[in-house]
């Protein structure tokens, strides 16, 4: 392929600073994007058609080079801290002259597209990229217009993304060679230094749950689906909970597996496509995703094959975080829409590696709030480098505390007030081990998550009995069709009654440790219902 044409002053880069490049390939289709990948070298193909890259150092997200430009008309409104870290206003303009700089002797790729199926909360964006597979990566994962929108597409924000750029710490104010900074000012985002194509994802995220409280609606890190009498389920959860795998439901139409926003008429998909993790993806499990993951025009981040193409799933040479990226039409039982009703259920997943948190509980508007804002799971050895052999708790605000630009409790209030508004009925699930902690007991049947979940969406539980768990407070149902009554309490799952206490009363003082970090900015209803009241 010798698609070499000299572009200056282009329309595609217009608005970008960007003042031309050595060849600019705008809206490619995703067979030309390919092409274009497999003629730099930056991938190869499957078996099946899918293409595999590698992302080199970047296996997944670079938190601490994450920053938000310090800016006068947006300052105030920000949750400075850890998550967001402050860049001087004249240091964000100086790396973005230097990425700008560095792009016009690039071979660029720009795409257009939406962020939010609904088209009163969308934004449009333009991605300019000097890597194929990463445009690829964004035509599947957002909302593609249609050919008729494209003339005259206006961006509200652009991604200027230089994967092997370098940012100099002493130059450009930041950490390393990597740099991911937002302007909501001049509502730009620069990427550089990392290939990890997950990072562009995330960075729109954060822009739309900077937008869209001062509307009044609700940004989400959750999947959901819709059911065939047209009820929405939400199921909030960090990595590794199931977020992706339950939502992924025969019986009901995937309306996305990552981001959502819930407006007053419902919840409506931000995204165009999935990214699931697929370390130990099992064909049998999880059938829609793992067909998905074998066909062309998916891209597979850091995956194994051999020469041949043929994937291995269970290698994780490079990363546990391998990936694969699909646009959602993949997915063969999905709402194209990208829009669902009004949340009819509310499911917040942990993988509770102690072992020690119910199956599955029902939860108060207040339990809601309270366990929304305290974001918890456990992450074991083998899902992330570093980890020892002991589990570790983690707490992530709203479930998704790296991409909240405003204070939580901003996105707390709204969700409570959701729920209180329209009756959604909260439900907490345990993914994780029963019987034991990690090491000792076993993972959850996933059979069983299935049938509680189905439980739940068909009104079984509603009228169920319930009895109350001594260390947190949580409604747990005496009884479920299709799973043992043992399981339904963890205390009655463990062999040593003496050790179960133990280690429940040590994730109770977890869970008082991490609620004074927001217990000054909730209500008294919240308060009551925090775990440390039922201890």
């Amino acid at each position: 392929m010798t698609e070499k044409i000299v572009f200056r002053d282009s329309a595609p880069l217009q608005g970008t600073g960007v003042c031309g490049a050595i060849a600019l390939h705008a809206n490619l289709t995703s067979a030309r994007l390919v092409a274009h990948a497999l003629r730099k070298g930056e991938g190869h193909l499957s078996a099946d058609g899918a293409l595999i890259v590698r992302t080199g150092v970047h296996t997944g997200r670079s938190v601490t080079d994450k920053f938000i430009a310090d800016e006068p008309e947006t300052t105030d409104e920000i949750w400075w801290g850890k998550v967001n870290q402050k860049l001087p206003q004249e240091k964000f303009t100086t790396l973005k002259t230097r990425i700008q700089a560095y792009m016009q002797g690039c071979e660029l790729f720009t795409q257009d597209l939406y962020a939010g199926a609904d088209p009163t909360n969308r934004i449009r964006v333009r991605l300019v990229t000097t890597g194929a597979w990463h445009a690829l990566f964004s035509r599947n994962m957002f909302i593609r217009p249609v050919e008729t929108e494209l003339p005259g597409f206006k961006p509200d924000y652009f991604v200027l993304h230089a994967p092997d750029f370098e940012a100099d710490p002493e130059i450009d104010g930041v950490h390393s060679t990597t740099a991911i900074a937002l302007s909501f000012a001049e509502k730009v985002v620069l990427i550089a230094g990392t290939e990890y194509a997950g990072e562009i994802k995330k960075a729109i995220f954060t822009v739309m749950n900077w937008l869209l409280p001062a509307r009044g609606v609700l940004p989400m890190h959750c999947s959901a689906n819709i059911g065939p009498n047209g009820d929405s389920a939400l199921f909030f959860g960090l990595s590794g909970t199931g977020k992706t795998t339950l939502s992924s439901d025969p019986t009901r139409r995937l309306i996305g597996d990552d981001e959502h926003g819930w407006a007053k008429d419902g919840v409506f998909n931000f995204e165009g496509g999935c990214y699931a993790k697929v370390i130990n993806l099992s064909q049998k499990n999880e059938p829609e995703i793992w067909a998905a993951s074998h066909r062309f025009g998916t891209v597979l981040e850091n995956v194994v094959a051999d020469p041949c193409g043929r994937l291995d799933l269970t290698d994780s040479t490079f990363t546990e975080n391998t990936r694969a990226c699909y646009p959602v039409e993949f997915i063969p039982n999905v709402e194209l829409s990208g829009r669902g009703s009004i949340p009819k259920n509310v499911f917040m997943l942990t993988a509770d590696a102690f072992g020690v948190l119910p199956p599955i509980s029902r939860l108060t508007a207040a339990q809601a709030m309270y366990h929304f804002l305290s974001g918890y799971t456990a992450r074991v050895a083998g899902t992330e480098k570093g980890l020892g052999s002991e589990p570790q708790a983690t707490f992530s605000t709203c479930f998704g505390a790296p991409f909240l630009p405003r204070h939580p409790q901003v996105y707390g209030k709204l969700l409570q007030k959701l729920i209180s508004q329209h009756g959604a009925h909260c439900w907490l699930v345990n993914t994780g081990w029963t019987g034991g902690a990690y090491g000792v007991g076993k993972r959850m049947s996933i059979k069983h998550t299935r049938a509680l979940l189905r439980a739940t969406l068909t009104g079984e539980l509603d009228n169920a009995e319930y009895h109350t768990d001594p260390f947190f407070g949580l409604a747990i149902p005496a009884h479920v069709d299709g799973v043992p009554d043992e399981v339904l309490d963890p205390h009655r799952a463990w062999a040593d009654k003496a050790a179960y206490d133990k280690a429940a009363a040590d994730l109770v003082t977890r869970f008082v440790v991490n609620f004074e970090s927001f217990a000054e900015h909730v209500d008294e209803d919240v308060k009551a219902a925090a775990i440390k009241s039922a201890v």
